[in-house]
């Protein structure tokens, strides 16, 4: 089908909840892109940090090609190989006990505000059920999850949101304490706020929050779902700011394209959720599984390694343009925040889009950037050609 066509169906059977790019994708290969009409884009965006293996990865499909030749769904009401072989890679990797999957980040997010208060409320009773969220941040559009999100405009229309979440600014202790009181279960952030403009914490601060939840047996909740799975060159971000949090969240580059996600506890926590309390119906699905298990096989510290080395070379090439649009570079191992000025980030991204270089935005000034972890450094190089093009 052409670009018109794809086009034409979406405008007349879609809900319009998305302002897409005016482009149809239509096969890739590593790094690279190939839309309907032909034309070849570097990707700097991975299905907005999920296709962590890049594209037409032969081991990753021939997994799922497998396991669905064998069962592709079953339900938890099995045991099946999969979900079990891929927990028992990824929780102890992690420092953490058991894990549980699901579908998405946003889900896998409200399984963790679910145990927060679960392990409140068995130890403390009542009144005490309040999340701490940074402003700023971003968990996710369920109801419970745009609540936590510490950013007024996605508290709006879909009134009543579920109670129970105060926002501190990040990188202030002061602030923390003075929204803290004794109905507060726990501390939930993003060591990089992602959709906020690719933000990292403090390592400090960080520190400074879980000690004070362990102090206060606040549980210390850690959103990874765009930062875990190496996009950082860490399994988990965390592993990079010396903290062990209780329980924390995954999802995008787990299964390296297929939708799965899930959260991880500590041994404190392994106990709180039991049968019956938390479910996904394709929770640990076995095709989704058999990905992450290829995706986990990948991973290996020599690999995570040149996810950090690819992430330094990607930030000193965008700085070695000196481009006057460029106010500042942040982020950590292949998530990086580029901040624009000059231009609004959004006709940046176009203007890049247009010469061949697809990327992303963030907060209200910022390109983001989340290549595919398997990048090779000749398809950076082509995305900072077409970057010195646009930018200087």
């Amino acid at each position: 089908m052409t670009f018109s066509e794809i086009k034409a169906l979406d405008q007349g059977y879609v809900l319009q909840t998305y302002a897409r790019n005016q482009v149809a994708i239509d096969h890739g290969k590593g790094a690279t892109l190939w839309d309907t009409e032909g034309k070849q884009y570097i990707d700097f965006t991975s299905g907005i940090g999920v296709c962590s293996l890049g594209y037409a990865n032969e081991t990753w499909a021939k997994a799922i090609y497998d396991q669905a030749m064998k069962v592709g769904h079953i339900s938890n009401l099995f045991y099946t190989e999969p979900y079990a072989r891929l927990a028992s890679r990824l929780a102890p990797a992690a420092g953490m006990a058991a894990a549980f999957f699901g579908n998405s980040g946003a889900e896998a997010n409200e399984g963790m505000i679910k145990t927060a208060r679960k392990y409140s409320f068995e130890k403390y009773g009542q009144g005490r059920a309040t999340i701490i969220t940074l402003k700023n941040s971003f968990h996710g559009r369920t109801i419970t999850t745009l609540k936590a999100t510490g950013q007024d405009h996605f508290h709006e229309y879909f009134f009543p949101f579920t109670e129970g979440f105060r926002y501190a600014a990040a990188n202030d202790m002061d602030d923390l304490l003075a929204v803290a009181g004794d109905d507060v279960c726990a501390v939930m952030m993003e060591l990089i706020q992602g959709e906020g403009g690719v933000n990292p914490l403090q390592k400090d601060y960080v520190q400074a929050v879980a000690k004070l939840c362990a102090e206060k047996d606040w549980l210390l909740l850690i959103d990874e779902v765009q930062t875990g799975v190496g996009r950082t060159g860490t399994l988990f971000a965390y592993q990079q700011f010396g903290i062990e949090p209780d329980v924390c969240t995954f999802a995008k580059g787990i299964a390296g394209g297929l939708p799965f996600g899930g959260f991880l506890v500590n041994e404190k926590c392994r106990n709180v959720l039991r049968a019956g309390d938390h479910g996904s119906t394709f929770g640990g699905n076995p095709m989704a599984a058999a990905a992450g298990n290829v995706v986990m096989d990948v991973l290996t510290p020599e690999f995570l390694a040149a996810v950090r080395e690819k992430g330094q070379y990607l930030r000193d090439g965008i700085a070695a343009l000196n481009s006057p649009y460029v106010s500042g570079i942040r982020g950590m191992g292949l998530m990086i925040g580029v901040g624009v000025q000059g231009m609004t980030h959004k006709e940046l991204k176009d203007k890049l889009m247009a010469e061949g270089l697809l990327c992303l935005t963030a907060g209200a000034d910022t390109l983001r950037l989340l290549p595919p972890l398997v990048i090779t450094k000749d398809e950076i190089d082509q995305g900072l050609a077409i970057m010195a093009k646009v930018m200087k």
